[in-house]
């Protein structure tokens, strides 16, 4: 399995070089769909990219739980997180291992 881990910049590079923008209209760009996304999800919203997946806040009840270590019962606070559903196709292309 490859250690390699896509960045913010490689998506720029990525739009340099697919679309033709320049590498600062590009940056902004990624930078502005991101910010996009990250609103959406923090007001509570899903987001849905099509052959991809859904990004979705899940609100989590408080709970006991137990420190594995000592065995001692621990309150977990209610708390708010991001969960990521991938689409079929998504699913189908990353147990086939296609690059494109």
């Amino acid at each position: 399995m490859s250690e390699k881990t896509l960045t913010r910049m490689d998506l720029s590079e990525a739009v340099f070089r697919e679309v033709g923008l320049s590498r600062n209209d590009s940056a902004q760009l990624v930078e502005t769909v991101l910010q996009h996304v990250s609103d959406a999800l923090v007001a509570g919203e899903n987001v849905k990219i099509s052959s991809f997946g859904t990004f979705s806040v899940r609100q989590k009840t408080a709970r006991v739980g137990r420190n594995p270590k000592t065995g001692e019962e621990v309150p977990i606070n209610p708390r708010r997180v991001l969960t990521f559903r991938p689409s079929h196709l998504m699913k189908d292309r990353v147990a086939a291992g296609n690059k494109r």
